[in-house]
Parts: structure tokens; C-alpha cells; sequence
């Protein structure tokens, strides 16, 4: 599974959250967890107020925004213009795993294999 944003936020820092019932479950069998820089980018903001998403990225692959192409692509068949979207699209299709989201509208436009969160 790939994060979005949306859950990052609203869980980084409730202890006993869905987020870290998923990631303790995730961890558990061995599963691969992913998000991306452009996600931190928006979740990141004050470390010293955030250390349950410090904690829970330690569990993260972290992609970094190197598909610029494949992203405008995607950005120009969908219409849409949400680079972080977009991005969380094209690498989850490369991983072959679904993101998880509270993001549902933009990532049908986007056409992406999505779980609601």
C-alpha cells in the first residue's frame, strides 16, 4: 500500500489510530509500506510537534518525485492538476499496490486503484 497524505495528517498524531493499526498489521506480515517525498512535503510541518509521524515513516519506503513524465502524462489524460495525486498514481501503479486515501474524487479522475480511508 501506498499512503497519501490524508491519513498521514489525520492519524501522525493519535497513538491508537486506524493508520497505526494498519501499519502495526502491515509490518506484522512483512508487507511494504510506501509514500513519497511530495507527500511529506505536505504532512511535514513541525517535528517537534509530530514525532508519531517521525516514528511511523521509519516504516515507510519513501519515493522520491522522478517520474516527472510519466506524471504530466497522467496529469494531461486525467485533466486534473495535482502533481502529489498524480505522482501517488503513477507509483502505485509501478509498485502494483493500491493507495490509501481520503482523497476519493481526485483519485478516480486520476484513475488510480484506491482504498478510502
Amino acid at each position: 500500500m501506498i499512503v497519501d497524505a490524508g491519513p498521514l495528517i489525520l492519524d501522525s498524531e493519535n497513538l491508537n489510530s486506524r493508520l497505526w493499526a494498519l501499519i502495526k498489521r502491515a509490518t506484522e506480515r512483512g508487507d511494504d509500506l510506501h509514500t513519497t517525498h511530495p507527500v511529506l512535503a505536505q504532512v511535514w510541518r513541525e517535528p517537534a510537534r509530530q514525532p508519531n509521524l517521525s516514528r511511523a515513516l521509519r516504516c515507510f519506503d519513501v519515493h522520491p518525485l522522478d517520474e516527472s513524465v510519466r506524471v504530466g502524462l497522467r496529469l494531461a489524460e486525467s485533466g486534473t492538476s495535482d502533481v502529489v495525486d498524480a505522482h501517488l498514481t503513477v507509483v502505485a501503479e509501478s509498485l502494483g499496490t493500491f493507495i490509501l486515501t481520503t482523497d476519493h474524487e481526485d483519485m478516480s479522475e486520476l484513475n488510480a486503484r484506491f482504498e478510502r480511508y
